[in-house]
């Protein structure tokens, strides 16, 4: 498996609309997608850590570097305080 890890900061009130893209992500999910956990942080609500899992990189590469995936992530961008941090790589753990 293979995904990303992101930390944003969303812009105060935006928590509502973030949510809602997310489940729109999640009703029309690509080729290779497995899931997304999003966390809200105990110190700071307007901080996000996203993790988002595909089958492999060449699944997850494909939709990186899809025009619908930078349409979504512009869309995701207009509701945050600025680019998120992204951490690509191989999933190790649990195994199977």
């Amino acid at each position: 498996m293979y995904g990303t890890v992101a930390r944003f900061r969303a812009k105060p009130g935006m928590e509502g609309q973030l949510q809602q893209l997310m489940r729109q992500y999640e009703a029309q999910p690509p080729a290779g997608y497995r899931t997304t956990y999003v966390y809200r942080m105990d110190d700071d609500p307007n901080t996000y850590l996203l993790a988002v899992i595909f089958a492999d990189k060449a699944t997850y590469v494909a939709n990186a570097e899809s025009p619908e995936q930078d349409a979504r992530y512009q869309e995701m961008v207009a509701l945050l305080e600025g680019p998120p941090e992204w951490h690509d790589g191989e999933i190790i753990a649990p195994q199977g």
